[in-house]
């Protein structure tokens, strides 16, 4: 059985164009360096070559793995997500019960998170720590420190 990989709209969008770059752009860069290679003689000690194969292979590795996630993503509606609790794309606000601090973040799929924009995996300890808890309940979730309680203080889209 496929893995199915849950995407926002724009995360679709965004691994549709990451795959048409690297079948047009990405195949033809490789193969240009693999032919510059080639030009500069005997192949069997030619570091360049074998650099240049390596990142082709590198290369079609990623361009499998994007269809495979193309193929089985499901793309997931926000307005038909239920902010009851904590689910894929909601918008948690937790408050940490130790030092009073409070963050937002979006639960979404591995291949979206993005600490920086505050997009965190629901696969991740803290995803699947806030995950299925509503509004007022109290998640422990094992970290490296040890057991840290939040608060969830809000739930949105």
């Amino acid at each position: 059985m496929p893995k199915v990989t849950y995407l926002t709209p724009e995360g679709y969008e965004k691994l549709k164009a990451e795959l048409k770059e690297l079948k047009t752009k990405g195949r033809a860069n490789v193969a240009k360096a693999i032919a510059e290679a080639r030009e500069k003689g005997d192949l069997s000690e030619n570091a360049e070559y074998d650099a240049a194969k390596d990142a082709q292979g590198l290369l079609e590795m990623r361009i499998s793995e994007l269809e495979r996630m193309l193929a089985t993503a499901r793309v997931l509606d926000p307005s038909q997500i239920n902010t009851e609790e904590v689910r894929l794309l909601s918008k948690v606000t937790i408050k940490n019960l130790a030092n009073g601090a409070t963050m937002t973040y979006t639960l979404v799929s591995e291949e979206e998170a993005d600490l920086k924009q505050k997009r965190i995996s629901s696969s991740s300890p803290i995803g699947k720590g806030l995950l299925g808890k509503k509004k007022g309940e109290i998640a422990e979730i094992q970290t490296p420190r040890g057991v840290v309680k939040f608060e969830i203080v809000d739930i949105s889209i």
